[in-house]
């Protein structure tokens, strides 16, 4: 929320039991409008992935984005944010997991289906390295300036 507020918006937390925002995004008149849900992890992951869920294939929306924040070990650096339309993380997630579904798991089996999916900063194993390979979340990184532009087009049609 600070790097929110830092930028002209205003931000609150949700109202408790809202199933797909945790931060409510308004500009200074209150006309503008969007959601964010935030998912964070430690630098030290062991894909460098987010914990995600079936149900977030799902969650699509045009004022509706994700904010992933990787907290690093050094507790003195500010956490590095990601801010990523809700549709392109859905799209990812269904295509990724698609993908590994397709995939042998350990001795040629295959892999069983579940709730569990991750978005990852490299999905190559999936087969999606040149769209989703290496340094495809850069494009995203403090691209906070995507929800003013969201924020623009919903009072534009308004």
């Amino acid at each position: 929320m600070s790097q929110l507020l830092r930028r002209g918006f205003i931000a609150a937390l949700a109202p408790v039991g809202v199933p797909t925002a945790d931060i409510v995004v308004t500009d200074d008149i209150g006309d503008r409008a969007c959601a964010i849900q935030v998912k964070t992890r430690r630098e030290l992951g062991t894909d460098g992935g987010w914990h995600m869920k079936a149900k977030h294939e799902g969650i699509r929306g045009a004022s509706l984005f994700y904010v992933f924040l990787s907290f690093p070990a050094d507790a003195s650096r500010l956490p590095d944010a990601f801010v990523i339309p809700s549709m392109v993380v859905a799209d990812t997630l269904h295509q990724s997991h698609r993908a590994w579904l397709a995939r042998p798991g350990r001795g040629g089996r295959p892999h069983k289906d579940g709730e569990m999916r991750r978005l990852l900063p490299d999905y190559s194993k999936e087969g999606m390295g040149e769209t989703h390979g290496p340094g495809w979340l850069e494009q995203y990184r403090d691209a906070w300036d995507l929800l003013k532009r969201a924020a623009d087009e919903n009072a534009s049609r308004g």
